[in-house]
C-alpha cells in the first residue's frame, strides 16, 4: 500500500496573527499570537516565545510554505530565522481585517491623545488640556497614526508638532535637592541649566533647594548630584506634574454636567417640575448661565487658536 505523501517544507497553524515584510522582490510571513503583536512592539512583551507561534520565516503562512534557506541569506543577510522574525515583527506589517484595523487605529488614537493631555498642560493658564481638546488639535492637524510604533512614541512627537498649533509644554517635576556645603555651590551651579524655575532655595551650611525641572532632565539632574557629592546629596521628587488645579476649571467640567443631565429629562417632566416650584427653575437658568459662561472660559484658555 502507498504510503500518502506529506511535504517536509509545509506547516499548518490557525488562529494566528500574520506580520508580512517585502524584501529583495519576495513576501515574507510570520505566524504570531493575536494581541501579541502590539504587545511586544509597545515593550510591554519582551519574551519572543510568547509572541511568535514558530521561529519559522514563510513565504505563505495559511499554505504552509516555508522560506528556502537561500532566500533569507540573500534577501536578509542571514539564515537565522529568529533574527528575521524579529525584523519581520518589528518593521513588518501586521495583517488585520478593516474593521479590526480601524479599531486599532482609533484605540491608538485615543491613547496617544491620552499620554499627551497627562504629561502636558496650556503654559498661559498652567492648566492641564483634557483629553477630547487634545484629540480634536490632533484632528486639526492631521496626525496619522502609525501601529508599527509604540504610542509613547508618537505621543512624543505629537507634543512637537502641536507646539506649533496651540499653546502647550511638557509638565515640570518638582524636585528637592540637598547638598552637603562642601560641594553645594559647585552642584548649584551645574544644575542650573536644568532647572526651569526656582521656588526655594536656603543657604544654611548646606544647599536645600526646591525647584521645577524637565522631566527628561532628571536623569542628568541626578547624576550631577550623586557624583559630585559622592552619593551623600539627594534629589527627591515632590511632585511628577507641576499643574494648576484650581477650582475654577474643574469646577467648570463638574457643573456643566448639571445641565448635560437635566437636558436628558422629558419636557412633560420639566414642565411639571416647574409648576410644582417658580424658584426651581429660577434657580435652574442661573445654573444654565454660569455654565454658558464657564464653558466659554475654558475654551478661551485650552483651545486657544483651536
Amino acid at each position: 500500500m502507498a504510503g500518502i505523501f506529506t511535504p517536509t517544507n509545509q506547516i499548518k497553524l490557525t488562529n494566528i496573527a500574520l506580520v508580512r515584510m517585502k524584501r529583495g522582490g519576495k513576501r515574507f510571513e510570520i505566524a504570531c499570537y493575536k494581541n501579541k503583536v502590539m504587545s511586544w512592539r509597545q515593550k510591554v512583551e519582551k519574551d519572543i516565545d510568547e509572541v511568535l507561534q514558530t521561529h519559522s520565516v514563510f513565504l505563505n503562512v495559511s499554505k504552509g510554505q516555508v522560506a528556502k534557506k537561500e532566500d533569507l541569506v540573500k534577501c536578509f543577510g542571514t539564515d537565522d530565522q529568529t533574527k528575521i522574525c524579529m525584523q519581520i515583527l518589528d518593521k513588518g506589517e501586521l495583517q488585520v481585517s478593516e474593521k479590526e484595523r480601524q479599531v486599532q487605529l482609533e484605540s491608538m488614537f485615543r491613547d496617544i491623545a491620552t499620554i499627551v493631555a497627562d504629561k502636558c498642560i496650556n503654559p498661559e493658564t498652567k492648566k492641564p488640556y483634557t483629553v477630547s481638546l487634545i484629540e480634536k488639535a490632533m484632528k486639526d492637524a492631521h496626525v496619522s497614526v502609525k501601529t508599527t510604533k509604540s504610542t509613547k512614541q508618537q505621543a512624543l512627537e505629537v507634543i512637537r508638532l502641536l507646539k506649533t498649533s496651540i499653546p502647550l509644554e511638557r509638565c515640570q517635576m518638582r524636585v528637592r535637592v540637598a547638598v552637603p556645603a562642601r560641594e553645594a555651590k559647585r552642584v548649584r551651579e551645574k544644575l542650573k541649566e536644568y532647572i526651569t524655575k526656582t521656588e526655594h532655595e536656603a543657604w544654611s551650611g548646606d544647599l536645600e533647594l526646591i525647584a521645577l525641572i524637565d522631566p527628561g532632565s532628571y536623569r542628568q539632574a541626578e547624576t550631577i548630584v550623586q557624583t559630585e557629592t559622592r552619593g551623600r546629596g539627594t534629589l527627591e521628587v515632590l511632585n511628577l506634574r507641576d499643574v494648576d488645579e484650581s477650582d475654577d476649571f474643574y469646577a467648570a467640567k463638574q457643573t456643566a454636567k448639571t445641565p448635560a443631565a437635566a437636558a436628558g429629562t422629558p419636557a412633560s417632566s420639566a414642565s411639571a417640575a416647574g409648576a410644582e416650584s417658580s424658584d426651581a427653575a429660577a434657580s435652574g437658568s442661573a445654573a444654565t448661565a454660569t455654565v454658558d459662561a464657564a464653558e466659554e472660559k475654558l475654551s478661551a484658555t485650552t483651545l486657544a487658536d483651536g
